[in-house]
Parts: structure tokens; C-alpha cells; sequence
């Protein structure tokens, strides 16, 4: 297996979590005395870039399909989420009836609901047809397709570009992350935005949850990582934040490399040497997490196996 940014062969094991199903694959009632399958989750570091990767054993239009499970409005402290993100970007970069919004992996429209609401144009790009369907009913125009060059190219052809460029919680299900960066860059405006918000790799690591990782997700991202993705498809960072979402998150802002007309926050400059005095650019950071995913199951097995000794009972949930 080579590494999906720049090829080196992947040799450093960040964690072995042996085999698993593919997340949000139900069986269902007719296949409940077949066998289930089951898929290596092995995750490899690679020793030049640094980025964290599975291998895709299960192709993404597999899972990202028409019965795919997740709507983003089930969660109401999401679409609390999306909402002040939309004030934000509104009262940031001033964003009106001419401006263009778009969003990769729109989803049902959670997000793009609250900027069609101020008249602002939007289009979601969406490769599971269940969720545009509902997010059209809420005014929200609709690609059902997935994001890469391919795509980006056949927009930008009709004279669609971004304005503003958005994508939550996608960047690191992307099995093709070069090609999607890529495709950023062409679909980007000369003087847009891109967004992206990602579950931080320091926080993964550092509060050990193993449990985030699956086959849906890739790719285990630093801001350092991805700011090296983003430059070799022309695109630089101008700002970063860090987010409580989903166990800690980040979400970046970028800019085309030519772009003279936005300031290159401090906090970019911060968070790259937080993260390299964290070791994030050091291979031997990583080879301890093994170990320590394995000390939660071995302790919880002990806690389990005393309780029950001990004659307690046990009730689990999820």
C-alpha cells in the first residue's frame, strides 16, 4: 500500500483494530443467517508526509450510496453548529445575493438551509440521493454526484465557481485526496474561500479515541498534513481554528496561492508549531498508540470480568 498524498510506501502501523464491518452497513432481515463482511482496519503512518490512512477496502460509492443512513438534521446541536458557522462566514466576508455558496457533501441541506434563507445562492454537492432528495424540499439546488476534478472541471464550464467553498466531516472520507484538492482549486473563485472542518489527529491521539476510526473515514488529518495537501494543489492556508466538534476538531481556511487580498493569520503559524512540538513530524509519536488503544479494552475486559465475580449485573447501550 502506498500513500495516498505522495506515494511512499506505508510500512509504520499507527494501530491495528483487526476486523471489523463496514460502519453503517445494517444487515438486513433476510441477511441475518449469512455471513457478515468483515474488513481489515489496519492504519499506517506515512514516514514522509505524516498522513494517517486506511486502505479502501470497501469502495466509497459502496458506502456513500442511496442507502446510506446519516442525515445531518437528526442532530439538533449540529444544525445549532451550522448555523452560527453560516452568521460567521456571512459577517466575516460579507456574503450576499451575488455571492455563490457551495457545499461538498451537503447532506440534506442542514447547513445550506440557513443561507438560502438570507437569498444567498447555494448548490450542494451530495453523492447520496436519499438526503439531496430532502435537501431540495428545503430550497437547497442539488449535485448527486462525488467531488474531484472530474466534477469541479464540468462546473466550472457552465460558469459555476465558489465564492465560498465548504465541506464538514468530508475531507478525511475522501479516498482520493489529491484529486479532490485539485478539484478545489479549480472549482475556487479567484478571490474565494475554502472551509473545511476535520477531526484533529492531536486530539484523536492524545484523548486515545480509537473509537472514531473506521472504514469510512481514510484519512487521519493534522492541520500540518493538510496544509502540505493543500499547497501542492496551489491552494494555502490564511487561518485556522480549533473546534469542540466531534472530540475536537479543526476547521481551516484557504486561499488560492496567487491570492494577495487576505492576511495569513498568526494562529496558521501557532498550530503548525504546537504541532510539531506535539511530534506530530516525528514517526516514532505515533508507534505508541497500539499500546495504548489496547490498555482500554484489556482494562474494560478486567472491569467486566470482576463486576461479574462479583455478581453485579451488567447493562450495555449502543
Amino acid at each position: 500500500m502506498k500513500c495516498r498524498f505522495c506515494q511512499t510506501e506505508l510500512k509504520d502501523v499507527f494501530v491495528d483494530l483487526f476486523n471489523s464491518p463496514a460502519s453503517n452497513s445494517f444487515l438486513t432481515e433476510e441477511q441475518l443467517n449469512e455471513p457478515e463482511a468483515f474488513f481489515p482496519l489496519k492504519i499506517y503512518t506515512c514516514s514522509k508526509c505524516f498522513l494517517v490512512q486506511v486502505d479502501e477496502y470497501k469502495k466509497s460509492d459502496e458506502i456513500f450510496d442511496s442507502s446510506y443512513v446519516y442525515f445531518s438534521s437528526y442532530s439538533t446541536t449540529w444544525l445549532q453548529h451550522a448555523k452560527k458557522y453560516v452568521e460567521k462566514m456571512i459577517d466575516r466576508f460579507g456574503y450576499n445575493e451575488q455571492s455563490q455558496v457551495i457545499e461538498i457533501a451537503s447532506n440534506d441541506g442542514y447547513l445550506l438551509q440557513y443561507f438560502v434563507e438570507k437569498n444567498i445562492p447555494v448548490l450542494g454537492i451530495e453523492p447520496t440521493a436519499n438526503t439531496a432528495e430532502v435537501a431540495k424540499t428545503k430550497g437547497v439546488d442539488s449535485v448527486v454526484d462525488f467531488f474531484g476534478v472530474r466534477l469541479a472541471t464540468e462546473l466550472k464550464a457552465k460558469n459555476i465557481k465558489a465564492d465560498l467553498l465548504l465541506g464538514n466531516n468530508v475531507l478525511a472520507h475522501v479516498p482520493d485526496i489529491v484529486d479532490f484538492t485539485n478539484g478545489l482549486k479549480i472549482l475556487l473563485n479567484d478571490k474565494g474561500v475554502v472551509t473545511m472542518e476535520f477531526p484533529h489527529l492531536v486530539q484523536l491521539m492524545e484523548n486515545n479515541q480509537f473509537d472514531t476510526i473506521y472504514h469510512e473515514h481514510f484519512s487521519y488529518l493534522s492541520f500540518t498534513t493538510v496544509s502540505d495537501i493543500f499547497k501542492a494543489a496551489g491552494l494555502e492556508m490564511f487561518d485556522v481554528e480549533e473546534i469542540p466538534t466531534h472530540g475536537g476538531s479543526l476547521r481551516i481556511y484557504a486561499k488560492h496561492l496567487d491570492d494577495g487580498s487576505k492576511e495569513i493569520s498568526p494562529a496558521v503559524a501557532a498550530l503548525l508549531k504546537k504541532e510539531e512540538g506535539k511530534g506530530i513530524k516525528n514517526i516514532e509519536h505515533y508507534r505508541g498508540f497500539q499500546q495504548a488503544a489496547m490498555k482500554v479494552k484489556t482494562d474494560f475486559l478486567e472491569f467486566l470480568i470482576g463486576e461479574k465475580k462479583a455478581g453485579k449485573k451488567i447493562a450495555a447501550y449502543g
